[in-house]
C-alpha cells in the first residue's frame, strides 16, 4: 500500500479519519483483527494499525490482499461503525496517496478532494461485489473516480480574462492527441495498444501501477513501453508524418518509421497492454 505523499496541515475529511482511527486502535483496549483465516498473513490476532503498517511494508500477493479485504468489508458491513472506521484506517495511506495524486496542481480542490476520496471509497466498501478478483485495486478505484471528478468539474470554470476575439488557423500538426495516437497507430509507427497505453495515462485519469497490475507486469516496464512509443509519436510530429493524409501500413512512413533509431521498438512489438481503455466518464490515470 503507497504510504502518504502530502503533509496535510489543515482538518480534512481524511484527517478527520485518521485521528477517528488513532482513537480506535489506541491503549488499553484497540481494535483487534483475526489474521488466521487469510492466507501468507501472520497466524495471529493484531491491532488495526499494526495491520496497516505489516501493509505499508510487506509486499502480498493478490489473494492475500484479496482475502484481506473481503474479511475487512464483512466486518465494517456486518459489525458496526468502528469496523467501517477501521477499514478506512487500514486503507488511509493508499486513500491519502491518491488524493494527493488527484489534487496536484488544484490546490483550492484539495480539501473536496479528500472528501470524494473518502467517500468514493466508503460507497464501495459498503456496495462492491467482494466475490471477483481484484477487490482490493476495485475500492481504489471507486476512490480515484470520486475524487478526479471535483478536478474535472472546475477544468475550465476559470477562462482567462483577455480572449482573442480573431481567428486563425492552428498550428500543424494540430487536433486532439487521441486523434493523433489514432493517426500514429494507424500509419503502423506505434501499436494500438501502446496507443491506448499513452491515452490513458497521459490524457485519461489511469494509475500506471494499476494498469501494470492489472496485466501482470511491473509499472516501470509499462512506463518503459510507453515512453519508447512516446519517442516514436514525438518524431513522427517533427517530421510532419501525422499532418497530411495517413493511410494504413502506408509503406513510406513505415520505411521512415524504420529508418528512426528509436521507432522500432513500438513499431514490432506490441506493448503488451492489451485493454488500456477508458471507461466512462473519461476517469482514469
Amino acid at each position: 500500500m503507497p504510504t502518504t505523499t502530502r503533509t496535510r496541515t489543515a482538518d480534512t475529511a481524511l484527517t478527520a479519519a485518521e485521528k477517528a482511527f488513532e482513537l480506535l486502535t489506541c491503549e488499553p483496549a484497540p481494535l483487534v483483527f483475526n489474521a488466521r483465516p487469510v492466507p501468507g498473513l501472520p497466524n495471529t490476532t493484531m491491532p488495526l494499525d499494526e495491520l496497516r503498517n505489516l501493509l505499508m511494508y510487506e509486499r502480498y500477493d493478490s489473494d492475500t490482499t484479496d482475502e484481506l479485504w473481503r474479511q475487512l468489508a464483512h466486518h465494517a458491513r456486518e459489525q458496526g461503525p468502528a469496523w467501517v472506521v477501521g477499514a478506512i484506517g487500514v486503507a488511509l495511506p493508499a486513500l491519502t496517496h491518491l488524493a494527493a495524486k488527484i489534487s496536484r496542481g488544484h490546490p483550492r480542490q484539495a480539501e473536496d478532494v479528500d472528501s470524494e476520496v473518502l467517500a468514493g471509497f466508503l460507497q464501495a466498501l459498503r456496495t462492491a461485489d467482494l466475490a471477483p478478483p481484484r477487490l482490493w485495486l476495485r475500492l481504489c478505484w471507486a476512490a480515484w473516480r470520486a475524487g478526479a471528478a471535483v478536478v474535472k468539474a472546475v477544468d475550465g470554470e476559470e477562462l482567462p480574462l483577455e480572449l482573442s476575439s480573431g481567428s486563425r488557423s492552428p498550428r500543424m500538426p494540430y487536433g486532439h492527441p487521441d486523434l493523433l495516437l489514432g493517426r500514429a497507430a494507424a500509419a503502423g509507427l506505434i501499436t494500438a495498444e501502446a496507443a491506448e497505453l499513452i491515452s490513458a495515462t497521459r490524457f485519461g485519469d489511469a494509475l500506471i501501477e494499476h494498469l501494470a497490475a492489472e496485466i501482470g507486469v511491473t509499472a516501470s516496464i509499462l512506463r518503459m513501453r510507453r515512453r519508447r512509443a512516446e519517442r516514436v509519436v514525438a518524431a513522427a510530429l517533427t517530421r510532419g508524418d501525422l499532418s497530411g493524409p495517413v493511410r494504413s501500413h502506408d509503406g513510406d512512413v513505415r520505411q521512415r518509421a524504420a529508418a528512426h533509431p528509436n521507432a522500432h521498438p513500438a513499431n514490432t512489438r506490441s506493448s503488451g497492454f492489451p485493454h488500456a481503455r477508458r471507461p466512462a466518464g473519461r476517469w482514469h490515470r
